[in-house]
């Protein structure tokens, strides 16, 4: 089955050996996302900024590939802290609606970039 590359500049450009996204068929491999903003390449401060900037940019991927985070069927959260899961929810709860996605979070010891948090998911589309 063909793969298509998913590319925006919407969100950081890869700063590795990835795509943003892989689409296959109707299912989308959103790569995982820290709280860079796209614009300077720079870490946005602090952990509620960085959540946002990670659901802002996860956004901008689905979009670019044709869906929006209401077609994401799984998500994984990475976080340097799991003290900051409620947050996590809290700011989730702007951008998700019900039926929400599958979901896993897993306390990481780091990040790269120093990120405090970092989101992949995958995501269902209509051809």
């Amino acid at each position: 089955m063909a793969r298509t590359i998913i590319s925006t500049p919407h969100a950081p450009a890869a700063i590795g050996t990835y795509s943003q996204a892989v689409k296959v068929g109707s299912t989308v491999y959103l790569s995982g996302q820290i709280g860079l903003d796209p614009a300077s390449m720079q870490m946005v401060d602090g952990i509620d900024a960085q959540i946002v900037r990670v659901f802002d940019n996860l956004k901008a991927v689905a979009e670019a590939a044709g869906g929006s985070l209401a077609d994401v069927v799984k998500l994984n959260v990475f976080l340097t802290d799991l003290a900051h899961f409620a947050t996590v929810n809290s700011v989730m709860g702007c951008y998700f609606s019900e039926p929400f996605p599958a979901r896993a979070a897993v306390g990481v010891a780091s990040l790269p970039r120093g990120a405090l948090v970092e989101a992949d998911a995958v995501m269902v589309i209509d051809d």
